[in-house]
């Protein structure tokens, strides 16, 4: 091995260079030009024998440049030069790692990741992204996948970037938090109730993502009302629903009491509801193409076909730049007609939602029959862009409907652009319900075990009226139902609209109210007041409380009264669960209310409170107010 190392030495060197063999390299010419020519398809045919002009390009250059070196000096040059970069190689990146005063080369990112662009959730139906992290919707954590690095031309492994998403669109329905009220000025309180749920499962889809939900997207009432109460139950032939009033320290501040409203709604025995024709109203617009809104809105539906009977009504109507009838009016038990039906939806296109309702009411309308409840169930991210889009004047064509006895539900899916407020416009005039499906076990709750509630109304225009007792109370307010304030003559309008009850459901309302002797009281009682003593009867009650109604298909309301006694009771499981949700709702929406009680606090009380809990419901809360805690401090 030396003496060739040695030789090589020497020829580098310019000594006992090999005369070339003028014959050998002929020989060899002619061989290659011959391969080049039979790999080329060109042999047997004349070459070009005259190459371009001398000087017409730089590798005419280099050659006749060459042809004036020497083949020693030649061989002798380029092995120096090939040794010195192996050198340069070698010894330059170590060198510049070990000296700290150079710093290392600037290198463009190589790589890229871009989000789906049809919405900032590039997730599965039952995935939420979080940073680093995959979060399904049970809230297991698992890794999620990261692109791999690349590497630049120089070696060095390039910074992968998120590119961020696109500006959000999304739009809530909601109010300033309810104002203190001083009962000498303003005794009576009036409200519609509420039965939507969408608020709740929106919080905890953006509390899943890693990020605090926007304040207006928490509505208290309808993150209370999520939860199934086990609420006394009417008696036979009493009215449709029965009113429970608890009246109990808060949690929060010692000084106040908490009026805790409960109403529980008759559940029909079984077999003896009515037949139900439904009509699913379903946007198609090129916004619903993400994995969690159309592929979910699929199994969704397909999910509630199990609960329907033979004597029920499908019908499917679809909307995207123009609406048209998907499924003409089928009976419920040609499930796979109607499953093959949804599968064949695409979406694509702008959002004609004016002309889908219209339309959809129509084949309602044609589909409705005595003693039948018809109802169109609108799913969608909201995003209507076609046709009538602002929600004052979504307001007034779904008011001009509702007077033919047809409900309206409506289910959100998906967000990024989730039009919430055009959503809630819908529903809280078209004698409906709004829900938010985020994932397949919420259209379960929703669809499947409160089947009856969503879908069979028990009393339409449901009204709450609480006249307080300035002698026993203060001041209050009402924790939530901003968006269900109604003035005080409007209880006993028949022609005012209100929330509807459907069948099993629970409502629950919770007022803070300050004792009149209490020193929690945050306003002075007036010089000029008629705060006056009540005759010793009324020395009892803290107020009360009036509740009107109308049976499906009437139009002249029945009134159900309720005194609300001063006494205080030991809280049942339900009274305290619901004041920790409340609880979690003002931590969200803004604290100011609360004094010194926080995230603990709610914890705690929740966690203390969640007695029967058969779908985990409660402890699913516990956990999300624990993840919100974390997000508030990391803020």
């Amino acid at each position: 091995m030396s003496d060739e190392i040695e030789r090589l030495r020497r020829a580098l060197a310019g000594d006992a260079v090999p005369e070339p063999d003028a014959a050998a390299k002929a020989r060899a010419l002619a061989l290659a030009m011959e391969n080049f020519d039979r790999s080329q398809g060109r042999a047997g045919r004349t070459r070009q024998g005259k190459d371009r002009p001398r000087r017409a390009g730089a590798l005419n250059g280099v050659r006749g440049m060459s042809s004036l070196i020497s083949s020693r000096f030649l061989l002798a040059t380029t092995g120096s030069l090939a040794a010195l970069c192996v050198a340069l190689v070698v010894v330059l990146p170590s060198a510049r790692d070990e000296a700290p005063g150079l710093p290392r080369p600037a290198v463009a990112p190589t790589l890229k990741t871009v989000p789906d662009a049809a919405a900032p959730e590039a997730v599965a139906p039952r995935m939420e992204a979080v940073p680093g992290k995959a979060v399904d919707r049970a809230g297991d954590a698992a890794p999620a996948p990261q692109p791999a690095p690349m590497a630049d031309a120089a070696g060095d492994e390039a910074v992968t970037h998120a590119i961020a998403p696109p500006p959000s669109t999304e739009a809530f329905a909601n109010a300033p938090q309810g104002r203190l009220h001083v009962t000498a000025e303003e005794p009576v309180s009036t409200f519609s109730i509420d039965v939507d749920t969408a608020s709740y499962a929106i919080v905890r889809s953006s509390l899943e993502a890693g990020r605090l939900p926007p304040p207006d997207a928490v509505r208290i009432e309808e993150m209370i009302n999520y939860f199934p109460y086990a609420y006394p139950a009417p008696e036979p032939g009493a009215p449709p629903f029965r009113t429970t009033v608890t009246v109990t320290p808060t949690p929060w501040n010692p000084g106040t009491r908490l009026v805790h409203i409960g109403l529980q709604g008759r559940q029909p025995e079984a077999g003896a509801r009515p037949p139900l024709n439904l009509v699913f109203l379903i946007d198609t617009s090129g916004s619903m193409q993400h994995p969690a809104k159309l592929p979910l809105l699929k199994q969704s539906f397909g999910l509630m076909l199990g609960r329907l009977s033979p004597a029920d009504q499908v019908a499917i109507v679809t909307y995207a730049g123009s609406a048209g009838e998907v499924l003409a009016p089928t009976p419920a038990d040609q499930r796979q007609t109607i499953l093959d039906a949804l599968d064949r939806l695409d979406a694509g296109g702008s959002t004609a939602g004016e002309e889908g309702l219209r339309l959809a009411y129509r084949t309602a309308a044609g589909m409705s029959g005595a003693g039948e409840i018809s109802r169109v169930i609108l799913a969608t991210d909201g995003d209507f862009n076609v046709g009538i889009a602002d929600p004052e004047d979504l307001k007034t064509l779904i008011a001009e409907e509702r007077d033919s006895g047809i409900y309206l539900s409506v289910l959100g899916f998906g967000r990024g652009n989730l039009d919430d407020a055009t959503m809630q416009a819908l529903a809280q005039n078209g004698n409906g319900q709004a829900a938010y499906i985020d994932r397949l076990g919420e259209a379960q709750k929703v669809l499947v075990d409160q089947l009856g509630g969503a879908l069979f109304p028990i009393a339409n225009d449901v009204k709450l009226q609480v006249e307080w007792n300035p002698a026993t109370v203060a001041e209050y307010r009402l924790i939530g139902y901003e968006t269900r304030a109604l003035a005080r003559e409007d209880f006993a309008d028949d022609r005012v609209d209100a929330g509807e009850i459907g069948a099993g459901h629970s409502v629950t309302a919770l007022y803070e109210i300050t004792p009149a002797d209490s020193p929690a009281r945050l306003t002075d009682p007036l010089r000029y007041g008629e705060e006056a003593a009540p005759a010793d009867r009324w020395a009892g009650e803290l107020g009360f409380l009036k509740l009107r109604y109308k049976a499906p298909g009437e139009t002249d309301s029945a009134l159900i009264e309720t005194p609300i006694p001063a006494t205080l009771s030991e809280p049942s499981d339900d009274v305290r669960f619901a004041a920790a949700i409340a609880g979690f709702g003002q931590l969200l929406r803004g604290p100011d209310r609360l004094g010194d009680w926080g995230w603990p606090e709610a914890i705690a009380l929740a966690e203390g409170a969640r007695g029967v809990d058969p779908f985990g419901y409660r402890i699913e809360a516990v956990n999300l107010m624990r993840l919100a805690e974390s997000l508030s401090r990391a803020e």
